[in-house]
């Protein structure tokens, strides 16, 4: 019954990280078409780089591979009590 259930939550998580790359495409591509404005190209443009940084993380957890993160917004690090040291 166990082997059942990982077997269901695992395809559940694939199809969550399929639909996830999904929605970043179609983003990647609004963003791509935003560039083109002179008005939005250079945010558009950030937005993109952003996208991409987000579309390998999610291809590497669908690989089942664990991302290495440069850079965590402080608002997320915050919410953990983990003080940083393996030590008590």
């Amino acid at each position: 019954m166990r082997r059942t259930g990982n077997i269901t939550a695992a395809a559940e998580r694939a199809r969550r990280l399929a639909e996830l790359a999904q929605a970043i495409d179609r983003a990647q591509r609004l963003a791509r078409s935003l560039a083109a404005s002179e008005a939005t190209g250079a945010e558009a443009l950030e937005l993109h780089g952003r996208l991409e940084t987000a579309r390998v993380e999610v291809e590497a957890l669908r690989r089942g591979h664990w991302v290495p993160v440069g850079h965590i917004d402080p608002f997320w690090t915050s919410l953990l009590s983990w003080n940083g040291s393996l030590e008590d």
